[in-house]
């Protein structure tokens, strides 16, 4: 349960143990459409945090107002609201990065994570749980897309952030559609790895410790 948690666990638990990408394999769509580069990939991951935080707030707030019968409706209207305010915003202050973006800015609205959230999470808990939940939520989010677009670019283009750092382009395969599932698969299996020897850790030091 949250109140079992701290709010550092809860945002810890979003970027690590309940990675949206990574753990939970949700939104794959951004994940391999805008991954190809560190920018496309931060600018999506800002986006869809803004939404996320700002969507479990307004549900925590009002969540004793809404009809059961009419929960996801009133999802997803709050979720349109705050990717229009974000879609209006990246518009006009950052029109080349909103230009590359185009329709997934709009597509936020129908994520998988940010719904999945509304539902389990912050239609239950507490304001401010559901804000650091939110906030854990959107940070694993924008820390998967970095990463992901970092090594995509890196591989498939040889550059970073725009920057030429190895002189030539090592393989284009990086930057095709079909490279994202490579990578995100690559990227699990790593997570996978680090939670597993992190358990074996603590099951050790439990056993000399009794």
């Amino acid at each position: 349960m949250a109140n079992e948690l701290s709010k550092g666990q809860l945002v810890a638990r979003g970027i690590l143990s309940q990675n949206p990408i990574f753990k939970l394999a949700l939104s794959m769509c951004p994940a391999v459409g805008m991954s190809t580069t560190v920018l496309n990939g931060f600018m999506l991951g800002i986006a869809v945090f803004f939404v996320q935080v700002f969507s479990s707030c307004t549900i925590s707030l009002i969540k004793n107002w809404i009809h059961p019968r009419i929960r996801i409706p009133t999802y997803t209207l709050v979720i349109a609201t705050w990717v229009t305010v974000i879609d209006l915003v990246l518009a006009a202050c950052f029109p080349a990065a909103y230009a590359q973006m185009g329709i997934f800015i709009k597509l936020i609205v129908a994520f998988a994570i940010i719904t999945m959230r509304l539902e389990t999470f912050a239609c239950k808990e507490s304001f401010s749980d559901s804000m650091f939940d939110g906030i854990g939520m959107g940070l694993g989010f924008l820390v998967g897309m970095v990463v992901i677009g970092f090594v995509r670019e890196l591989l498939g283009s040889g550059t970073i952030l725009g920057h030429d750092v190895l002189g030539f382009q090592p393989l284009m395969f990086f930057i095709l559609p079909c490279a994202g599932f490579f990578v995100v698969g690559l990227m699990m299996a790593f997570f996978n790895w680090i939670e597993t020897k992190y358990r074996e850790r603590m099951e050790k030091h439990e056993k000399e410790n009794t």
